[in-house]
């Protein structure tokens, strides 16, 4: 569907507004999209975010601070997000054996396999839904990595 009857607006002050306009709302359908897909697994899509970051460290510990830079959504509250997941199992923290005012922040095998059960979903979806090619893709990623500049 065109932006333009998405969001019911047929006029732009130039291109570069309507880009931006663009990005914003595919970030919001695209966050749609994945809140519907890890609600029934009882965590967000910055607790996602999270476990990313934890299986791309694994088995290596990560602090919290690390995990924090690594955000997508720097808005959001890694203590909490960590705390929770921790609660349901999908994370450990302990205490570094090395500084103990270090807290080292591990995904456990619980999260590993509901990481694995999520791919599995996520590579369903992009093969069924993804309508541009990879070349397009490449190029869009080349294109969002410029804009940031």
């Amino acid at each position: 569907m065109k932006l333009e009857e998405a969001i019911k607006q047929k006029k732009f002050g130039n291109e570069f507004e309507k880009a931006v306009v663009n990005i914003l709302y595919t970030a919001s359908w695209l966050e749609g999209i994945n809140i519907q897909r890890f609600k029934p697994h009882g965590i967000s899509p910055q607790q996602y975010n999270v476990l990313r970051i934890l299986r791309g460290s694994h088995p290596n510990p990560v602090m919290l601070g690390e995990i924090t830079e690594r955000m997508i959504d720097k808005n959001s509250n890694a203590t909490r997000l960590v705390e929770k997941l921790r609660l349901k199992g999908f994370l450990k923290r302990d205490i570094c054996k090395t500084n103990r005012r270090q807290v080292d922040i591990t995904i456990t095998s619980k999260g590993l396999a509901l990481l694995e059960v999520l791919d599995t979903h996520i590579d369903q979806w992009q093969n069924e839904h993804m309508k541009i090619k990879k070349s397009e893709v490449q190029l869009l990623n080349e294109l969002l990595d410029k804009l940031r500049g």
